[in-house]
């Protein structure tokens, strides 16, 4: 009994998580636009934020050439 309680329950969390429930973006397409935008440009400076979090975006100092005014 609590199995199939506790399995319906979480089986109704994940379907309104989906968006199936509750949408996700305005119904006005010119305001879901502006949100997928905004959704996009989060992703894209995330991806920066990732390379900066992991020194991505710097040069590599185990080559001989010393880009950043080092020992040449």
């Amino acid at each position: 009994m609590f199995l199939r309680l506790s399995m319906g329950a979480l089986a109704l969390l994940a379907i309104s998580n989906t968006g199936c429930l509750i949408n996700a973006y305005p119904s006005n397409p010119n305001d879901r636009v502006k949100g997928l935008l905004n959704q996009s440009e989060d992703l894209r400076q995330l991806k920066e934020e990732w390379k900066r979090i992991w020194f991505l975006d710097h040069p590599s100092h185990l080559t001989p050439e010393r880009i950043d005014g080092g020992i040449q």
